[in-house]
């Protein structure tokens, strides 16, 4: 390939991910291709060629590569892991279906697990440069970016439960995304970040609205893209409801990718391997594991409910759903499952969202009586 020639690589979308892997993309010299949003031309596109039992993430990830393909990238790059979910299969599986339909791109794999040394080998790959200042500072901002974001995201769900005028909170999250994403050093990031959080407090919020605090866990592709999810915080936050996602990408890095030197005294994998004794003794892939532990999480923290997203036929949050109804019997916290794939209604989806609400809010109403009358 040309020396002058800035090769363009695609990331599959999962949420707002694109923001943060492509500024270390620009940083590094390459040009970063955000393929078109999930829509349902996409799912579609991985519908249609894909295996009829693989999971929602999987055609949604196969969808954004041909979109991405066709719109011009040089370069598709898949994560990968070497667990027992089918993640790791993933790979192999979308590479050979790209060339089995003729497309061209190049197919590039980053491991989950190897750390910071596998993001630095990915770049140098991708980027033909071996510059260990430059490639460590394309992976200090995407980290960063990726931290900054996940405040966002929680300031956007601690206003929209709370906003007088419904859509402000959003309409004010958008431009302070984009705020983030023009950011191109962490002195930039840093500003922009703080001009971010004033334009989300501009937000007009009625703080004598009664707010449940709701935790959402699951398979993390589901827990974190709007798409895959039918947008399940926003559907939430106007039914008064504040949500915090069990699963990030940012608590991902904590525990796979940023070195123990530098972490939490205790990380979301490390308090799942804690607290989802005596229900399930050891990692069984995927996020089963983590789901376990946030309902015994999400009841010491008080919380109203918890709502757990998988993908149908996702084996790992099918067994954590079958742990559920044990578990019930030592913690009271409210649990709604909900699966979710191409075929997902959103009526019956609303209406099973606006059950659960009702069911949380008679509960804690309930409980707050209880409690003015014994004082």
């Amino acid at each position: 390939m040309a020396k002058n020639k800035r090769i363009k690589v695609a990331f599959p979308h999962m949420g707002t991910i694109s923001v943060a892997w492509a500024a270390g993309l620009r940083k590094i010299g390459v040009e970063p291709y955000i393929p078109p949003y999930t829509s349902k031309k996409t799912l579609s596109l991985g519908t249609k060629n894909s295996p009829e039992a693989i999971c929602l993430p999987y055609k949604l990830i196969l969808g954004n590569f041909i979109e991405a393909i066709q719109g011009g990238a040089d370069y598709v790059a898949m994560i990968t892991s070497p667990g027992i979910c089918r993640l790791g299969e993933y790979g192999t599986n979308i590479h050979t279906t790209l060339k089995d339909l003729g497309y061209k791109a190049n197919y590039i794999e980053l491991s989950l697990y190897d750390g910071i040394k596998g993001l630095y080998n990915f770049l140098k790959e991708i980027s033909g440069k071996n510059d260990p200042i430059l490639i460590m500072r394309a992976i200090n901002i995407t980290m960063r970016k990726i931290f900054a974001i996940d405040d966002l995201d929680a300031a956007l769900s601690y206003y929209r439960a709370r906003e007088v005028r419904l859509g402000e909170a959003e309409r004010n999250y958008k431009k302070a995304l984009k705020l983030i994403d023009k950011a191109d050093s962490t002195h930039d990031l840093k500003k922009a970040f703080e001009r971010a959080m004033k334009l989300m407090s501009k937000t007009e919020i009625d703080p004598s609205r009664e707010v449940l605090n709701v935790d959402i866990t699951g398979e993390i592709f589901l827990v974190n893209d709007e798409f895959s999810n039918q947008n399940i915080e926003r559907e939430l936050g106007r039914m008064g409801v504040q949500t915090r996602r069990s699963l990030t990408v940012g608590s991902f890095l904590k525990d796979a990718i940023i070195p123990k030197a530098f972490r939490p005294p205790e990380t979301h994998l490390q308090r799942a391997e804690r607290m989802a004794k005596p229900y399930l003794m050891r990692d069984i892939g995927g996020d089963a594991l983590e789901c376990v532990s946030d309902v015994v999480f999400a009841d010491e923290k008080g919380k109203d409910g918890i709502i757990h997203i998988s993908p149908f036929t996702c084996m790992p949050e099918i067994m954590s759903q079958n742990i559920f109804p044990t578990m019930r019997e030592e913690h009271e916290i409210p649990i709604l499952t909900l699966i979710m794939d191409e075929q997902t209604g959103k009526a019956g989806y609303i209406t099973r969202l606006e059950a659960f609400v009702d069911l949380m809010r008679r509960k804690k109403r309930a409980k707050l009586g209880k409690l003015k009358t014994r004082i």
